[in-house]
């Protein structure tokens, strides 16, 4: 596909927290075309600029008690499903502001008074999307489980959003890599570990796999949906750099990525340190964005959809979906990816209903 055409190859939609309507890609007699229903939630971290630059408040306990509270997406018995602002730790250490050390407040703010809520699955801290709480540690537990079976049988339960700088060689398929955590100049960071041996995975080496497959395409960008099937630390961010299409706002393992007379390679571990994502030129122009706004950029990785298991045997999995952050959504219409306004939408089919 030439660059810049914007061309969707998926059917997928999602559903504003704050109005209930839909935000869907949807085929028309045009072509693909974008139908919004909903304007930007409140307490979304956002561009303050019409050059993109981030800003996300962050006013101590109060101020992201309310920010969480409108980040409310759906309350369905037990279970409290929000939409995480980019940024936001889960957990922590003691005295930082994390979604854990706001639960009990959260918790009473929601009127749940017997019990309080607990997270059951959430994205890692630069990640956007879906978090799901429950006030039943029975029903917690038997969630919790029900991820981990589905792990073990490759079925996939959570599906992401990314923007990629770089479009991948196959416009679908499976990304297998062996990841391990290595302590370096006083941080964590992954690093891939070629033909594990035993003694590697007794040593907490763990064979990693996602689904991966290209939405669009233009200005040398991709939006992906991802399907990890295993859980590790930074998985997916590591995935797309080693399919040399690091994530948008990717600032710790982008620079793993190098070029040269445009061909791209992978750098050593050893040899590349986290930095800032540079962009080239070209896409600082069509971002709007100066390189120190691009140093700045948050990630573009998104957990958008979750699917879980029904009150019965027979019943048909419960599926939640998250809003997009404003941010990524105004990089989307940078990129061509969001055109004018269509009047319906289908719901989408495929391979998103095999959990």
């Amino acid at each position: 596909m030439r660059a810049g055409t914007g061309r969707l190859d998926a059917q997928v939609q999602i559903v504003s927290r704050e109005t209930g309507a839909l935000m869907a890609w949807h085929r028309g007699a045009g072509g693909w075309r974008l139908w919004r229903g909903a304007h930007r939630p409140p307490g979304d971290a956002g561009f303050a600029t019409g050059a993109g630059l981030l800003s996300q408040h962050r006013g101590g306990r109060e101020a992201l008690l309310l920010e969480l509270r409108a980040a409310l997406l759906e309350r369905r018995g037990p279970l409290v499903t929000l939409n995480k602002p980019q940024g936001l730790p889960v957990t922590g250490k003691p005295g930082e502001l994390t979604l854990l050390s706001v639960l009990p407040e959260l918790s009473q703010a929601l009127g749940l008074r017997q019990q309080e809520l607990q997270v059951v699955r959430a994205p890692g801290k630069e990640t956007s999307g879906l978090v799901l709480l429950s006030s039943c540690p029975q029903t917690a537990s038997r969630l919790r489980k029900f991820f981990i079976q589905s792990r073990r049988a490759h079925r996939p339960t959570a599906t992401y959003w990314a923007v990629t700088n770089g479009i991948p060689a196959a416009s679908a398929g499976q990304i297998r890599a062996a990841l391990t955590l290595q302590h370096t100049d006083g941080v964590n960071v992954v690093v891939p570990v070629k033909s594990p041996s035993r003694r590697d995975i007794l040593e907490g080496v763990k064979r990693t796999l996602s689904h991966f497959r290209v939405m669009a395409t233009g200005f040398g960008c991709a939006l992906i949906q991802l399907q990890p099937l295993t859980a590790f630390p930074s998985q997916l961010q590591v995935h797309m750099m080693l399919q040399l299409c690091p994530v948008l706002g990717d600032h710790t393992y982008s620079a793993r990525v190098g070029t040269v007379l445009g061909q791209r390679f992978l750098l050593s571990v050893e040899s590349t340190k986290p930095q800032r994502q540079a962009l080239d030129d070209a896409l600082l122009r069509r971002l709007h964005l100066t390189p120190a706004q691009a140093a700045q950029l948050p990630l573009h990785l998104h957990l958008y959809q979750m699917f879980l298991p029904g009150s019965r045997p027979t019943d048909a999995p419960i599926e939640l979906r998250a809003p997009l952050p404003q941010y990524f959504s105004r990089t989307l219409q940078g990129l061509g990816f969001c055109q004018q306004q269509a009047p319906s939408a289908a719901a989408p089919r495929g391979q998103q209903r095999e959990a």
